[in-house]
């Protein structure tokens, strides 16, 4: 296996780590649904630049089971990040982020439930010592 998806994973966490503050920040004098309008424009145009400087076919690939994943999860991002930005536009950062976090707890146990991926005890210790580092956060 290729070791890039762990300069991959920094990467993202760098960016989501800055995405953050600046949604909220805009959230303080834009309504959400305008902040999300334009960051996920960005995020869409890009990811056509991407693919298109990849010269990979994309229509191909939106029939069959993995079309209907992507759809699906789209519905699902869609609804996530929706409700994540009216969030950020509402409440705290260091409330809403680590409650939003959940979602490696969430992701983790389908994971294990529905993909196969194997439960160890680290990984079983983790999961729960990320509830607590939440709730931590979240009420503290």
């Amino acid at each position: 296996m290729n070791d890039n998806y762990l300069v991959w994973s920094v990467v993202a966490l760098l960016g989501y780590t800055a995405f953050t503050p600046l949604a909220q920040l805009a959230t303080s004098s834009v309504p959400s649904y305008v902040v999300a309008l334009v960051a996920n424009t960005i995020l869409a145009v890009s990811a056509l630049g991407v693919a298109l400087y990849q010269r990979g076919p994309i229509l191909v690939h939106v029939t069959g089971d993995a079309g209907v994943y992507m759809l699906a999860a789209g519905a699902f991002l869609t609804v996530g990040i929706l409700a994540y930005y009216e969030a950020l536009a509402t409440g705290p950062v260091s409330v809403v982020v680590p409650i939003f976090g959940m979602f490696i707890v969430g992701s983790s146990v389908l994971g294990l439930l529905f993909l196969g991926d194997e439960l160890t005890a680290r990984k079983g210790l983790g999961i729960a010592l990320a509830c607590v580092a939440v709730y931590l956060t979240a009420t503290g």
